[in-house]
């Protein structure tokens, strides 16, 4: 076991993210500036988690093929190419080529995503709840740090608008290579070399699994769809301050990782299928305060609360997942895993903007609230069947 990974895929996962918040706040109102219709605006945002869901199974692939550890800083490596990218389109004023550099964006969050997985092989089994929140845990830096850094740089002297965030963002990936040479490849199991495990196709006709997606699904994908409105909503539709805008989305960040603290113990005392349940009323408390009112203690509030809810239906859903598939059979189960979540997240992103300027906010915080509601009345009905210890084998 190499327990040493875990700081150090927290601390890279800290300030990927803040790299993906920059993305997050600027993205959108970038895209209102530079986009021909008001209708693409979020779709350089889009990109990013297009970008994810694409490479999510070229991503297993290549870090079966040649490890963990440099399929991670081969991936950050991507990302500051899109930085760079970015920062071209904007002296350019291209739409287009600053969407495509989202791509770039992505490519390295479908690698980034799997650091919580690669954190669960690096412990004892029993461990793995705790592992996984804890790296988690690095996400409240990006919190701070992304809309801080947004927020200063958004205006340097002699550059364009924005193009100081894009230039801090290919130094924080610079940082994150650094971090990641430090990291130890997990040697895999034995069984891993002998045999490939069961089909993909008999692996996801457990109920386990499809609970396990489901809510990794719904976590994302309505975290998304809100989060990636916000910006727009505040900052355009409502005429409160960047400023304003900011802090909220950096409430909603720290919310979202701020949990990973007690998330595995609350998972060892109370069993996943509690904590995910209560991630989803979390999840639905926030869209239900979205629509109560739009000062900007609600947009605030409700930010807040998709952040918490977003954390321990994810995180269950992650550590549901790993009781489901057999050693040799992680790169492929995990693959599936993210390529249906980030596909989801893709189009929540992508129609998020044309859902709140075609539609309004009510609406498109009431299409959240059911796609959670279905989620919760399915773990409620097959709460039985999710193993409450993470050292109960999987039910396969």
């Amino acid at each position: 076991m190499h327990s040493r990974n875990v700081p150090i895929l927290s601390s890279a996962l800290a300030l990927n993210f803040s790299g993906g918040s920059i993305m997050a706040l600027v993205g959108g109102i970038i895209g209102i500036e530079l986009a021909p219709t008001p209708a693409l605006s979020t779709l350089p945002i889009s990109f990013v988690v297009l970008g994810t869901a694409i490479f999510v199974i070229p991503a297993s692939m290549v870090m079966r093929r040649i490890g963990r550890k440099r399929s991670f800083i081969l991936a950050t490596f991507m990302a500051v190419i899109g930085a760079l990218l970015a920062i071209y389109a904007l002296s350019e004023k291209s739409f287009a080529l600053f969407s495509i550099s989202g791509l770039f964006v992505g490519l390295n969050a479908a690698f980034v995503q799997q650091y919580r997985f690669a954190a669960a092989e690096s412990v004892e089994e029993s461990r793995a709840g705790r592992a996984i929140s804890y790296v988690l845990f690095g996400g409240i830096v990006a919190g701070f740090l992304g809309p801080e850094i947004a927020k200063r740089t958004q205006n340097l002297p002699g550059l364009e608008p924005y193009v100081g965030s894009f230039i801090a963002l290919a130094i924080i990936n610079g940082l994150v290579i650094v971090i990641l040479s430090f990291m130890k490849d997990v040697a895999p199991p034995k069984e891993e070399a002998t045999r490939g495990g069961r089909e993909l196709s008999e692996i996801s006709r457990q109920g386990n699994f499809l609970i396990a997606v489901m809510a990794g699904a719904a976590a994302y994908g309505v975290m998304a769809f809100i989060m990636t409105a916000t910006p727009l909503q505040m900052n355009k539709l409502s005429s409160f301050s960047f400023a304003d805008t900011a802090w909220v989305i950096q409430s909603h960040i720290i919310a979202m990782f701020l949990p990973s603290l007690i998330t595995g113990r609350l998972i060892e005392r109370f069993g996943l299928s509690k904590t995910m349940i209560t991630g989803a009323v979390l999840l639905l408390a926030s869209t239900g305060l979205a629509i109560f009112d739009t000062e900007l203690i609600h947009y605030w509030g409700a930010l807040v609360l998709l952040g918490f809810g977003w954390n321990l239906l994810f995180v269950g859903g992650s550590v549901l997942l790993t009781h489901t598939y057999r050693p040799e059979e992680r790169f492929k189960t995990q693959a599936a895993n993210d390529f249906l979540i980030f596909g989801i997240r893709a189009v929540a992103s992508l129609t998020a903007g044309s859902v709140l300027f075609f539609s309004n906010w009510d609406r498109l915080n009431l299409i959240g609230f059911s796609v959670v509601l279905v989620t919760l009345i399915v773990i409620l009905f097959q709460r039985k069947q999710i193993p409450q210890s993470q050292s109960e084998p999987p039910k396969a």
